[in-house]
């Protein structure tokens, strides 16, 4: 049966097509996930959000199914986003909640295709190890990785979320605490931290990311900024940090069930110093949160790595990152890896509902 993409409102029974989502598909998307294996959420307001929820920066359909007009066959949802590529500035689309009905074969692989066409290159980080058997077969370019790092905050909250086998409980809590003894004093060098509120974003037009030559930058922009705060599925706060009445940069927090997570992060000086205390403020946030056991963090670049291990982190995972030129791009895949963070797909509020503490 041959897939066609058309246009009616109304899905005709044996006719393969594309179209957008709509909440009326909510459950039989999350029945195809589950059916895939895949732990989805279930929460209407969780789906609007990732799925239907208007977004000034993306005025188009996030979310996407291939149905015969009968059921569903594959769906595919996008974070949207834009990385800067030296004079030009590149649309990027990072997949999410991508599965197929086993029985569909070509279903997923049609899907995304068509979801390709939407952008100049779609963004793959990580993944299991069938998705990163499969990912080079179908257009995807190694180019980098993202490590993730982790800051305990309280040994104690291993005992509290156990997870995996018991005998490690205690050589992690030990782990844990040698690494808090371990941490160095923190250093804000004057620095002082003020939550930003939604209605407050546009302070913060002056500090967002810039490109920068040594740097493969992903764009921010206020909108972004106020759809992850509106996240229902984990709480999320914005801090600026000031000096002398001036705002210099910002970072993001995010909270799952005992991981605080530094869902984005950035400032416009380039001095290590003030780098450590973006750093060492995150960490100061993150305890005061409340019920938090440690605080993870992504560096895709050389120089934040080694910014957040001189501030008490340790690098506890390595994953990859792909790019895939969309079917019109002709141009090669960026060798330098992407500067990355948790925001750029749905790390920072993704969890499972169980324990999924790094430390």
């Amino acid at each position: 049966m041959s897939f066609v993409q058309v246009d009616t409102a109304r899905d005709t029974p044996g006719s393969r097509r594309i179209r957008p989502s709509t909440p009326e598909d909510g459950a039989a998307i999350v029945a195809l996930m589950r059916q895939a294996g895949l732990c989805p959420h279930t929460a209407p307001e969780h789906l609007d959000w990732k799925y239907w929820r208007e977004r000034p920066d993306w005025p188009g359909p996030r979310s996407f199914v291939l149905t015969d007009g009968r059921s569903l066959l594959a769906h595919g949802a996008v974070v949207p986003g834009a990385m800067h590529w030296g004079v030009r500035q590149a649309r990027v689309i990072h997949m999410i909640d991508w599965a197929a009905r086993r029985e569909a074969l070509g279903a997923g692989v049609h899907l995304m295709k068509h979801v390709a066409c939407m952008t100049d290159f779609l963004l793959g980080i990580g993944g299991s190890k069938d998705t990163l058997a499969i990912m080079p077969r179908i257009g995807y370019q190694r180019c980098g990785a993202v490590r993730g790092y982790v800051r305990t905050l309280n040994p104690l909250g291993i005992l509290r979320r156990p997870t995996g086998a018991p005998w490690k409980r205690g050589p992690r809590m030990a782990r844990s605490l040698l690494w808090i003894l371990s941490a160095p004093r923190r250093e804000l060098g004057g620095w002082e931290v003020r939550r930003i509120e939604a209605d407050q974003v546009d302070q913060l037009d002056a500090v967002l990311p810039e490109p920068r030559p040594s740097l493969l930058m992903f764009r921010r922009s206020a909108a972004l900024l106020r759809h992850a705060l509106a996240c229902p599925i984990v709480p999320v706060e914005l801090y600026a940090l000031e000096r002398g009445g001036r705002i210099g940069g910002y970072f993001m927090l995010s909270y799952a069930p005992g991981q605080a997570r530094l869902a984005d992060a950035w400032m416009v000086s380039e001095d290590p110093r003030d780098w450590h205390a973006l750093a060492h403020a995150a960490v100061q946030q993150a305890r005061c949160h409340g019920g938090m056991t440690e605080l993870t963090a992504w560096a895709s670049d050389p120089g934040f790595g080694s910014i957040l291990s001189a501030c008490g982190f340790h690098e506890r995972l390595m994953l990859p990152v792909y790019l895939r030129p969309s079917a019109n791009d002709n141009e090669q895949v960026p060798r330098d890896t992407p500067r990355l963070q948790m925001i750029d797909n749905d790390e920072f509020y993704l969890y499972f509902g169980g324990n999924q503490l790094w430390a």
